[in-house]
């Protein structure tokens, strides 16, 4: 079989079914034109019927000559050079997503320049040439391009294509990850004539979120911001589901955001669950919304053509910061309660101009802020530590929270010391080869002790006199994992529920709990503190115009 040069009308057929391949692929290629010219407010309209899309923005438009030209192949304004593309700062970039509509549908652009006084429309056949002569409009300044019939022209293609339900929720994917990585846009979307998304801009995806996801609340959500400058400039914004009221029972609300795109990077996604794996509860995810802005000169977009891969410099090193800013997170300290007041108020007045049901919004949490002054109150049924501080009461299990000051003590120096008289373990009905293996990889002195039993010569010191010694060493020789292994002797060595405390020991777990890294959870991922507000209390006792204290 002797080899062909193929058709240059082939070769960009093939592009074009790689760029465009569903419905959400035009959204997305026509919205990231949008925000590359400066558009704040985007409106979209698809009918499923006919497959089509119009997406209209108040960006920049574009003039009569580029508008003319819009639709040929390799056309853009993003690259001219080798080197721009080392210097990707925008979200297009190869010039073939106007092309590939208008070889796959019928495509019509009508734009008007700021500083112009009229726009024009034009219409483009398959080879992206004009179908006739420019035709002058009065269009608000901006661009409205009009997809229609995807994929009519070709049939194999068209009843490919997953049901409608299935491209209305990837529509909808799409949408939600261009609105929380460009929290500064408006979206309104229409589908079948009806309105279907309305999503407003904010300062970051802490405030688009709870748009998207109706079960988020904007006091379930932690952000955190981080100046990277040993990285060239390199910024991280952290979106994170309090792991005490926020889990998910799939991965699938871990996004990575790179310069105003999501992208797939497995790695990063991993970093994120190792550094919360002893946080969640047991087959629990995080929500979690990763915002980097890095140099262009760290990555390489040429790598997909729907831009959702990239190739990133020392990945390795931005992994150890990203675990340090999810560390950081969970103990990021809140605005001080004379700040809160202030806003609280000012919502409040708000509230009352517009005449509706009015209702003081729930503050967020620090239960580990330094300038918090806490004062244990009482133990209620020998469980929980009722404290009081400046901001209301927090009802504090005191298992949990011992377990998570042990675990937390143990995790950064796990000592194994040797013991004068070993403690003996049945082969089989109490350990098996496999756990013996596991107690010794964390550390322990384990050998054979005559018959079908086992001798333990050493233990962790926190497990030196526990009454329940041998009880404790089965579990953990259960635990494939050695960090839930020592979870496991932190939570059987922890105060028990139901002990009576003194005055002086609740101070001292409060104060010690205080100080912990990660003080929403349990090593185990089971909250440890249920929070209540004096805006709360003022609420439910009916004290609703309670503006200051």
């Amino acid at each position: 079989m002797s080899i062909n040069l193929l058709p240059i009308e082939v070769v960009h057929l093939i592009a074009a079914g790689e760029v465009i391949d569903s419905l959400s692929a035009v959204v997305r290629e026509l919205a990231e034109n949008a925000i590359d010219a400066g558009a704040t407010r985007i409106v979209i309209s698809i009918w499923m019927d006919t497959l089509s899309v119009q997406m209209s923005d108040n960006g920049c438009g574009m003039e009569p000559d580029d508008l003319f030209r819009a639709a040929t192949p390799h056309t853009t304004s993003k690259i001219n050079n080798v080197a721009d593309l080392q210097q990707i700062r925008s979200l297009g970039f190869r010039g073939e997503a106007l092309y590939s509509l208008a070889q796959l549908a019928d495509l019509q652009i009508c734009s008007r320049p700021i500083a112009q006084p009229v726009g024009y429309q034009v219409q483009y056949d398959h080879q992206g040439k004009l179908i006739a002569d420019p035709k002058v409009i009065a269009i608000a300044s901006g661009t409205v391009v009009t997809v229609q019939n995807l994929f009519f022209r070709y049939p194999n293609r068209l009843q490919s294509l997953p049901s409608n339900s299935q491209q209305v929720r990837k529509l909808q994917l799409q949408i939600q990850h261009m609105a929380i990585a460009n929290p500064q846009i408006n979206w309104q979307v229409h589908l079948n004539d009806r309105e279907w998304l309305t999503i407003w801009s904010g300062e970051n995806a802490s405030e688009i979120l709870p748009q998207i996801i109706s079960s988020v609340q904007p006091y379930d959500l932690i952000y955190k911001s981080l100046e990277l400058d040993s990285l060239n400039g390199t910024k991280i914004q952290l979106t994170l589901g309090r792991p005490d009221r926020l889990s998910r029972r799939r991965p699938d609300w871990i996004k990575i955001i790179l310069n105003g795109r999501v992208i797939t990077l497995l790695e990063l996604e991993q970093t994120v669950l190792t550094a919360l794996e002893r946080i969640l509860p047991r087959h629990r995810f995080p929500l979690c919304i990763v915002d980097l802005n890095l140099s262009c000169d760290r990555l390489d977009w040429n790598r997909h053509p729907a831009k959702n891969e990239v190739y990133i410099q020392n990945l390795e090193e931005l992994q150890n910061q990203l675990k340090e800013c999810i560390t950081e997170a969970m103990k990021f300290p809140e605005p001080n309660v004379s700040g809160s007041y202030n806003s609280i108020t000012n919502k409040l007045l708000q509230t009352a101009e517009r005449k509706t049901a009015y209702l003081i919004p729930t503050k967020q949490e620090n239960f580990n802020q330094p300038s918090f002054s806490i004062k244990a109150i009482a133990q209620v049924l020998d469980t929980y530590i009722l404290a009081e501080h400046q901001g209301g009461l927090w009802l504090v299990e005191q298992h949990v929270a011992h377990e998570r000051i042990l675990f937390e003590q143990i995790e950064s120096q796990w000592q194994i010391v040797p013991i004068s008289q070993p403690i003996l373990l049945k082969q089989t009905s109490q350990i098996s080869d496999r756990g013996v293996e596991q107690l010794q990889a964390l550390g322990m002195e384990v050998e054979a002790f005559g018959n079908n039993l086992w001798a333990v010569r050493s233990l962790p010191e926190i497990l030196i006199d526990h009454p329940e010694c041998a009880a404790v060493l089965q579990e953990m020789s259960q635990q494939e994992d050695p960090s839930l292994a020592r979870a496991t002797a932190a939570c059987r060595s922890a105060v028990r529920n139901g002990t009576k405390l003194e005055m002086s020991v609740m101070r001292d777990l409060l104060n010690q709990w205080q100080q912990t890294r990660n003080p929403h959870t349990c090593p185990h991922g089971r909250p440890i503190c249920l929070a209540i507000d004096e805006s709360d209390l003022a609420r439910f006792f009916r004290r609703n115009w309670l503006i200051a204290k």
